[in-house]
């Protein structure tokens, strides 16, 4: 199958898309197969926004990793439809999810995939390579996004030279430096210290007020307040965190935006309003 078009304007800054999400679930579910099946992410709504900061909380084995790897196209959904973009993404077949993937969700790791013999700017611009990126364009972009994360003055450092925190920085510019439409980070603070865990953190709040759509899983309650939104993983079900999400409510049973129950599916309001827009500015 051939890929899918990209139906935002050539050189449109990431942040200013307008009103079409950036991540719609409708009734997104996995379950693996088994005996019994695992239902690893039940049937669930879930609407991002472009310009939002959503943080994703959990217990281990709750099911957020199973959402990460919905979310960045590393695996299927068994149930439901799951729009980036506005684009349908399980009617795209394996070669034109690997490119939307490339082009539209940056990853951030606990563990940071650096190669440790290649400098800042080399591990940067080895995040071009699959992306079609032109070999000619890559030191560029790569030394301007190192600059973003305020390492302009480590271009030619080794991980092996650089504290923990330098290294998720590198680690952000690579996710950064192709554009992405979602910035999707997995326990980005969970390898490094206090000091280093909130200069990180600065540094997703400064790349969201530009207008970047982060989203971040993280054991850490401190860590998910730095977000502007909330959502909870438990069993299996994604549900709004906060007062007014569930309250109330009976099992199965979630609050929408507008305060109206409904049963079935887990729903996790959009927090716009229908007739605003969304995102920064």
């Amino acid at each position: 199958m051939s890929e899918a078009p990209d139906p935002r304007p050539t050189g449109e800054p990431v942040g200013r898309s307008g009103g079409v999400p950036v991540i719609e679930f409708r009734g997104v579910g996995r379950t693996y197969s088994g005996r019994p099946p695992v239902a690893a992410l039940k049937p669930c709504e879930l609407v991002v926004r472009t310009g939002e900061f959503l943080t994703v909380t959990g217990p281990s084995g709750s099911g957020k990793s199973t959402l990460l790897n919905v979310l960045g196209l590393l695996d299927r959904p068994t149930t439901g439809t799951y729009l980036l973009d506005g684009l349908d993404t399980g009617a795209l077949g394996e070669p034109a999810r690997t490119a939307l993937r490339g082009r539209r969700v940056g990853f951030v790791f606990q563990s940071f995939h650096l190669l440790p013999h290649r400098t800042a700017l080399e591990n940067v611009e080895l995040g071009m390579v699959y992306n079609g990126t032109p070999r000619s364009a890559r030191a560029g972009r790569a030394r301007a996004a190192l600059v973003r994360v305020g390492l302009g003055h480590r271009l030619g450092a080794l991980p092996t030279r650089m504290s923990g925190g330098e290294r998720q920085r590198v680690a952000i510019a690579r996710a950064l430096v192709h554009r992405p439409s979602l910035l999707l980070c997995d326990e980005p603070t969970g390898n490094l210290d206090t000091a280093n865990t909130g200069l990180v953190l600065d540094l997703l709040t400064a790349l969201n007020a530009d207008g970047m759509t982060v989203l971040v899983i993280t054991h850490d309650p401190d860590v998910a307040a730095h977000g502007t939104r909330t959502v909870t993983v438990r069993d299996g079900v994604l549900a709004e965190a906060g007062p007014g999400a569930g309250a109330g409510a009976g099992p199965g049973v979630r609050v929408d935006a507008n305060g109206d129950v409904g049963a079935g599916a887990a729903v996790v309001a959009d927090p716009m309003p229908t007739g605003r827009g969304g995102g920064v500015g």
